[in-house]
């Protein structure tokens, strides 16, 4: 499993991180807590983990969850003066829908308060409600994650997730600052690079360590997108990923025919 998840730590992760830039490949850390953890012990992580950050020159950002805070407005108000203090962009994960309002809120908040600081914000194209807030995101000049999202639409529970992303894709074309088209569907990313890159609006690839890669880096490559890799941590982490592999038995398929071939290829 070391192949495909980053580890239980910060420097676990920071350790892929340092294998993936000398690869050419930027990244994002992203640290996942215990439902039993306080919210105090997540903001501390997300604390530490920009000090890394700031220590260093490349291009990689923090994602953070706000739901785990419990919405706690000092918490995030600290976390967000860390970011500026150490010049590191900070990233709103998506999660259940009923938190999007109130995270909007609070980045409204910190951008009053840190108006130099980059912000981003992620959308998943299976909730009807992205398309307003690609809107939103747009005008608060952000830069925008596009996932198809684990969690259904409340009021379209059967929404399709592939023409939903496009439509947010859509959405945004034109519109925004930057997209990370966050996809392992070689096809679904050609299809949102052709959209953005028409409309010139700057995009990359975003995909997810803990699956495989190589189709996507090589479409990547074909469409001269600049690849960035989100690399989870810590000890909650592990279990998600292989209840995942639990719901979606195909996803262990997917990673055996990866761990061949990058086998063979070696």
């Amino acid at each position: 499993s070391r192949n495909y998840i980053a580890g239980d730590t910060l420097a676990d992760a920071d350790s892929v991180r340092q294998r993936l830039l000398r690869d050419g490949l930027a990244a994002t850390i992203g640290y996942w807590n215990s439902d039993q953890q306080p919210p105090r012990e997540i903001a501390d992580q997300y604390m530490t983990a920009l000090d890394l950050l700031g220590r260093d020159q490349q291009d990689t950002y923090l994602s953070i969850k706000f739901s785990p805070l419990q919405f706690s407005q000092k918490l995030m108000r600290n976390i967000a003066a860390r970011a500026a203090t150490v010049n590191r962009r900070i990233h709103f994960d998506a999660l259940e829908p009923e938190a999007v309002d109130r995270t909007r809120l609070m980045v409204e908040d910190i951008q009053t308060a840190h108006p130099t600081l980059d912000i981003g914000f992620t959308l998943p194209g299976r909730w009807q409600r992205s398309l307003d807030d690609a809107l939103w995101a747009s005008e608060k000049n952000l830069y925008v994650r596009v996932v198809k999202g684990e969690w259904p639409d409340p009021e379209d529970p059967e929404r399709e997730m592939r023409s939903g992303y496009l439509e947010v894709i859509e959405q945004l074309a034109g519109r925004a600052r930057h997209v990370s088209i966050a996809t392992h569907d070689p096809e679904l990313a050609a299809e949102a690079a052709t959209l953005l890159k028409e409309a010139g609006t700057s995009c990359n690839l975003e995909l997810l360590y803990g699956l495989p890669m190589r189709e996507s880096l090589k479409r990547a490559r074909e469409l001269g997108l600049a690849v960035r890799v989100y690399l989870p941590y810590g000890e909650a982490y592990r279990p998600y990923a292989l209840s995942q592999a639990r719901r979606k038995p195909w996803l262990l398929w997917w990673l055996a025919k990866d761990l061949v071939a990058s086998t063979i290829k070696a």
